[in-house]
């Protein structure tokens, strides 16, 4: 009984991990567990935040030009 029960053992410690690998891997499980929780935390994006985002970096920009005139003007001037 030893062989057979060994042979048993090692075809269940192996079938084990493999399955589980090939259930993890289903393109069906991915979609549904993996995709939906990405738009769950990432939400696609809208008009409405693209627009405030927009806005947000045009006056980050303006700040920096002014900050730099600024700066070339001072190291103008003696």
């Amino acid at each position: 009984m030893g062989v057979k029960l060994e042979v048993f053992r090692m075809a269940l410690y192996l079938s084990f991990p493999v399955t589980m690998f090939w259930i993890s891997n289903q393109a069906e499980y991915f979609e549904e567990y993996v995709v939906k929780r990405k738009r769950e935390i990432c939400p696609p994006e809208q008009d409405e935040q693209r627009k405030k985002l927009e806005e947000f970096q045009e006056r980050m920009r303006q700040k920096r030009e002014e900050r730099l005139l600024a700066q070339a003007e001072s190291i103008k001037q003696p």
